[in-house]
C-alpha cells in the first residue's frame, strides 16, 4: 500500500552533525530551475567549522551505528526503499526541477537510486571474514572485515540522487558514517532529500551529514580533514587528480574511489543491424542531454555502413522533441546552467572551424540546446578528443574493424564503451580489446546495475562501485592472530 506523506519541508537547512540548521558561512546559495530560471530555494552556506563538526560527529556516532549489527542496519536501508516508493513523485519532481532532467531521465534516476539502496540492504550479511592456515604451531590466524569508519562523498550535478546514493547506501549499510558535499547546482537531490529519507527511515542522528558549502572554501578541507578514511568523488578528471594528490600526499592518507571523465566510443561494425544501432545511438547520446559520464561521445562506423547509419541517425535526431523537461514527450531538456551552455557553444564553433560538417543543429533557447550532429569528424578534432557532456556528437569513419578498434582506444579515457555486430562472440572478442572498465555488446554504453562493477580505466578513474565491489571499497581487512600455545622464539 502506498502512503501519501506531506512533502519534505525546510530544505533550506542542512543536516549538520545531527541537527538541521543553517550553515555558518553567512553567505547564501541560490538554487535555480535550469529551464524556467526560477529560484527554487536559498541555502545559507556551510564553512570549515561546520565541516569539522560534521566529521567529528560522524566519527563519534559511527561506532554505535556499526555495532547495531547487520539486521538492524539492513532494516534501515529497507525502510529507505519503502520511502523511495512512497515519495516517488516528489523525488522525481525535484530531479526534474533542480537538475533539468527530462521526466524519462528522472524516472530512470529514481529507479537507479532505489535499486542501489535495495542492493545495499543485503550487504551487511554479505561481509565475511576468513580463517587462514598458519605455519606457526599453536597459532590461529583470523581476518576480520570491518568498516573503514567515516566516508566523505563529493557528488556531481548530473545524476545527483543516484551518484550520491551509490556511495551513501553501501557505506551506511556496511557500518560507516557518511558526510556528503553535494554539487552547488543540486544540493537538494544530491544530499538534502536523501538526508530526509534516511532520517525518516530510522538512521541515527549524526551518522549522515550534508555540508552545502563553496568548493573554494571547504573543497580541499573536505579531503584533507583527519577524520574521513575514504573519499568518494564523481566528477571531472581535473578535479579528481587534485583529490587524488591531496588524499595520497597529505598528512592523512585516504582510500579513494574516483569516477571521472569519459569519452565513450560507440562502434558500429559492418555486420551490425543498422536500425538497432541507430536506436541505441540516439538514446545513448541524448539521454539527459548527453550530460552523463558514460554517454556516447564518439560514434565510429565501419565504412560499408557509414552512409546508411548517418542518414538514419540524422533522421531520428531531427525528430527528437526538446524543450520543457516536465513534459512527458520531451527527450532533450536544458543543460544545467549558462556556463555549461557557453562551453558547448564553443565546442560547436570549434568543430566547424576544424572542418566537421554540421548535419543537425539549431540555436539555443534559454539553456535548451537542440541536438547537434557532425559528420566528417576525424580523431584529432576537439569533438573527438575531449569529453563533450552535452547534446553534441560526431561521427567518424573506420576503414575496417581493426581501424575501428584503434579509433575506439584513441583516448586518454576508458570508462564505458559499446560495439554493435551481428555476431555476439565477435563482439565479445572486440570488447575485450577495448581499454575500458565497461563494454556493452549490442547495447548503449550508459549502463549501471547495482550488482555489477562500475568504474573505469586510464584517466576515467580508480575503484569500483556496486555489489561485492562496494564491500571491498568501503571495508578493510584486520588481521588478528591468537597464539594458543607458548611460541618458541629464536632469542
Amino acid at each position: 500500500m502506498i502512503v501519501t506523506r506531506p512533502a519534505y519541508q525546510n530544505l533550506e537547512l542542512q543536516p549538520l552533525a545531527g541537527n538541521w540548521r543553517a550553515g555558518s558561512a553567512g553567505r547564501p546559495l541560490e538554487v535555480f530551475d535550469p529551464f524556467t530560471q526560477t529560484r527554487l530555494l536559498q541555502i545559507t552556506l556551510a564553512n570549515r567549522d561546520d565541516l569539522d563538526e560534521a566529521y567529528r560527529k560522524a566519527r563519534e556516532t559511527q561506532v554505535n551505528w556499526a555495532a547495531q549489527g547487520p539486521a538492524a542496519r539492513g532494516q534501515v536501508l529497507l525502510n529507505a526503499v519503502k520511502i523511495f516508493d512512497e515519495r516517488r513523485e516528489e523525488i522525481i519532481d525535484w530531479i526534474i526541477r533542480e537538475s533539468g532532467s527530462t521526466r524519462i531521465k528522472a524516472q530512470i534516476e529514481w529507479g537507479a537510486a532505489r535499486a542501489i539502496t535495495l542492493e545495499s540492504a543485503s550487504l551487511p550479511s554479505r561481509v565475511h571474514g576468513r580463517i587462514l592456515a598458519s605455519n606457526i604451531p599453536g597459532k590461529e590466524s583470523r581476518v576480520y572485515r570491518t568498516p573503514l569508519g567515516v566516508i566523505g562523498v563529493i557528488s556531481p550535478w548530473n545524476f545527483p540522487l543516484h551518484l550520491t546514493a551509490r556511495s551513501l547506501a553501501p557505506a551506511l549499510a556496511l557500518g560507516n558514517a557518511v558526510v556528503v558535499k553535494p554539487a552547488s547546482d543540486t544540493p537538494v537531490t544530491g544530499g538534502l532529500l536523501l538526508a530526509r529519507i534516511f532520517e525518516e527511515a530510522g538512521l541515527p542522528a549524526g551518522v549522515f551529514s550534508v555540508v552545502v558549502g563553496a568548493g573554494a572554501e571547504i573543497g580541499d578541507a573536505f579531503v584533507e580533514h583527519p577524520v574521513p578514511s575514504f573519499i568518494s568523488f564523481t566528477g571531472s578528471t581535473q578535479v579528481g587528480r587534485s583529490i587524488g594528490r591531496i588524499a595520497s600526499g597529505g598528512e592523512h592518507l585516504k582510500h579513494v574511489a574516483l569516477e571521472l571523465g569519459g569519452n565513450s566510443p560507440f562502434v558500429v561494425l559492418a555486420d551490425a543491424d543498422v536500425e538497432q544501432a541507430v536506436s541505441a545511438a540516439v538514446v545513448g547520446k541524448f539521454l539527459h542531454q548527453g550530460q552523463i559520464c558514460m554517454a556516447i561521445n564518439r560514434i565510429i562506423v565501419e565504412q560499408p555502413l557509414l552512409e546508411t547509419f548517418t542518414r538514419r541517425f540524422v533522421e531520428r535526431v531531427k525528430a527528437l522533441p526538446y524543450g520543457d523537461p516536465a513534459k512527458a514527450e520531451t527527450v532533450i531538456g536544458p543543460v544545467i546552467n549558462s556556463k555549461q551552455l557557453a562551453g558547448l557553444q564553443a565546442k560547436i564553433a570549434t568543430a566547424r572551424a576544424e572542418g566537421a560538417t554540421l548535419l543537425v543543429g539549431g540555436e539555443a533557447e534559454g539553456n535548451v540546446l537542440p541536438p547537434h550532429v557532425f559528420g566528417d569528424v576525424t580523431a584529432d578534432m576537439d569533438i573527438a578528443r575531449e569529453e563533450i557532456f552535452g547534446p553534441l556528437v560526431g561521427i567518424q569513419s573506420a576503414r575496417d574493424a581493426e581501424h575501428a578498434l584503434e579509433l575506439a582506444n584513441r583516448s586518454e579515457y576508458g570508462l564505458s564503451s559499446a560495439v554493435f555486430t551481428s555476431s555476439l562472440e565477435r563482439g565479445v572478442q572486440f570488447a575485450q580489446r577495448i581499454h575500458a572498465g565497461m563494454t556493452h555488446v549490442n547495447d548503449i554504453p550508459v549502463n549501471d546495475e547495482p550488482n555489477a562493477p562500475f568504474g573505469g580505466e586510464k584517466n576515467s578513474g580508480l575503484g569500483r562501485f556496486n555489489g561485492d565491489w562496494a564491500i571491498e571499497e568501503f571495508t578493510t581487512d584486520h588481521w588478528i592472530t591468537l597464539q594458543h600455545a607458548p611460541r618458541p622464539y629464536p632469542f
